[in-house]
């Protein structure tokens, strides 16, 4: 199994697929790097004022304002009343919720790219995995070995986990070094809220605590690595059942920007809760964001997106174990 697996990243790298998302991660950094320091810099200078307080209470007074509105949609309105009440808990706290630092950036940046930036790099790797074997005919060299067909596809999965694994701890990495040029590398021990819960419009306070931002952060990175392999199994599934990689592409690539527009849209359509794409956000649970859809949570999502993943999995292994190869 050891020399199937290297095999297979042999393969990636020869590809120089990871070196490319690589060099993209390494682009988009000092893009959204720039991006945060500009609003900091503009912040600073239409309050005059560099202390947190004066900037918290400046967001309260306008997502107070934003409330007082009319014309606002309900799912809107219940977003903005539960973020107003985690702003005055900070506020009432004493707890500054964006500290300079790269890992305040590493925390924001994670927070941000969740639910479509990493899965869809990921998505670029597993896409091709199983579909351009079969589509170039190298895959009938492989199954003229003496090794059963599972072997070989679960060594192609390995090497999925292990390319996942590299994806998310190259993000890391990449924020961390980067930002930290701007806006320095302490602030690993501030101290961050988590415990948040909504009910309905409300914010649930009762199981807040403090833990240190490298916990908060590792808790993230842990969310974001499931979420990458699960959004990679469904990929690596269609890299199955399709022979074109092109296909593969295009379905994910649908499916994660049609999960983004429906996180916003379907708070009254309560079986999609069940969608995979809808329960991608996970690291909103830990920061206390509104749900999609009343009732979820995460246990409830990371049971969802394992039952997505498993089904995956089992579908992987059934048709590529049985099917006629050509």
């Amino acid at each position: 199994m050891n020399k199937l697996v290297h095999n297979e990243l042999l393969k990636l790298f020869r590809k120089r697929r990871l070196f490319v998302i690589i060099l993209i991660i390494a682009a988009l950094v000092p893009l959204f790097t720039y991006a945060q320091y500009q609003e900091v810099k503009t912040t600073r200078e239409k309050l005059g004022n560099v202390d947190w307080r004066t900037q918290l209470q400046q967001e309260i007074v306008d997502t107070q304002n934003r409330l007082s509105s009319s014309r606002m949609q309900d799912d809107w309105r219940k977003y903005l009343k539960i973020r107003l009440a985690q702003q005055q808990y900070y506020l009432d706290h004493n707890i500054n919720p964006q500290a300079p630092g790269a890992p305040t950036f590493m925390r924001v940046f994670v927070e941000n790219s969740i639910d479509l930036l990493l899965p869809l790099l990921v998505m670029v790797v597993a896409a091709d995995l199983v579909s351009s074997e079969a589509s170039g005919g190298t895959i009938k060299l492989l199954l003229t070995r003496p090794v059963k067909r599972w072997r070989i596809l679960l060594s192609k999965y390995l090497a999925l986990i292990l390319s996942v694994s590299f994806i998310v701890t190259a993000s890391a990495v990449l924020s961390y070094g980067i930002s930290g040029v701007v806006f320095g590398y302490g602030g690993w021990g501030m101290p961050l809220l988590t415990g948040f819960s909504t009910s309905g419009e409300e914010l649930v306070t009762n199981n807040v605590h403090l833990i240190p931002q490298w916990q908060y952060i590792l808790m993230e990175f842990g969310l974001v690595w499931f979420v990458c392999l699960v959004v990679g199994t469904l990929t690596f599934m269609l890299s199955v059942l399709l022979r074109s990689t092109a296909a593969v592409m295009g379905i994910m690539l649908a499916a994660l920007i049609a999960g983004a527009i429906l996180s916003n849209m379907v708070s009254s359509w309560e079986s999609a809760k069940y969608l995979f794409m809808v329960n991608l956000s996970l690291t909103d649970y830990i920061s206390g964001m509104a749900t999609p859809i009343e009732g979820m949570s995460l246990g409830f999502s990371l049971i969802v997106l394992l039952v997505w993943a498993i089904a995956g999995l089992v579908v992987s292994f059934t048709v590529f174990t049985k099917k006629d190869v050509y």
